[in-house]
């Protein structure tokens, strides 16, 4: 029985992180400057042990909910990051997304340099599923580079290339155009390795000029302009992730 009980525990600051209140960092501040109270007493300390579906919290007088499962699609401009804060003060995606918002955590990341599809969510359990390798999420970009491609680094893509000590292969390589200056291309990647488009570039011989994600998984990057961002419904997000076989939807 003991054992049952401590099931779901978890500190107080991550509680409030699993229930899509606040981040981390912003619910231990939330704690430390007396804003939650746990069973009707003030809790000051962010690694008290509770569980977030059984604990009676209360955060500026209101009792702590469970948000609704949700993803957001994000049109990431070049030139941002995906990072909460930058110790060299540069540009981040929170800085163009509403306040109410902050809370929301990217699902993997696109770099500095790459503009297009970013996915938020407020649940833990989504980014991971969308993100394990084993998963085998397609994640689809177009992709200018500087110089000329042909069908025989299409096939090389397509079998994969050691470069730099990594392993590279794409699921789908297309050449959309293809000249002696510049070539265009739309890539298929599953397992979302650091910076995987622009080394297999250069294991080409090619260099990215631009790199824009236009798909995850069943979600797509549409019509939205560099930016924007769009709520998905209920109905919606249920349906993209049951078509990707995730079953921990709620």
């Amino acid at each position: 029985m003991k054992k049952s009980k401590s099931l779901g525990r978890v500190p107080l600051d991550r509680a409030l992180s699993k229930l899509g209140l606040a981040s981390r960092t912003e619910a231990r501040q939330k704690i430390l400057s007396g804003q939650v109270s746990v069973h009707g007493k003030l809790e000051q300390n962010p690694n008290r042990s509770v569980n977030p579906d059984t604990a009676h919290i209360v955060l500026n007088g209101q009792k702590a909910v469970k948000e609704e499962s949700q993803i957001i699609l994000f049109h990431k401009p070049k030139g941002v990051l995906t990072t909460k804060k930058d110790p060299d003060g540069r540009p981040t995606v929170y800085g163009l997304l509403p306040k109410e918002l902050h809370h929301f955590h990217p699902v993997g990341r696109l770099d500095q340099h790459t503009s297009g599809l970013l996915l938020l969510t407020n649940d833990t359990r989504i980014s991971h599923f969308l993100t394990e390798p084993s998963h085998q999420i397609e994640r689809t970009y177009v992709v200018a580079v500087r110089g000329e491609l042909t069908e025989v680094d299409q096939k090389r893509a397509l079998q994969g290339i050691d470069f730099q000590g990594e392993f590279y292969r794409v699921k789908a390589f297309d050449l959309l155009k293809t000249s002696g200056r510049e070539s265009q291309i739309k890539v298929v990647l599953t397992e979302g390795k650091n910076r995987e488009i622009r080394n297999l570039s250069l294991a080409l011989g090619v260099e990215v000029q631009k790199l824009k994600r236009i798909s995850f998984g069943t979600f797509e990057l549409g019509q939205l302009k560099s930016g924007e961002l769009e709520k998905l419904s209920f109905g919606i997000v249920q349906q993209a992730l049951q078509a990707l076989g995730f079953k921990g939807y709620r």
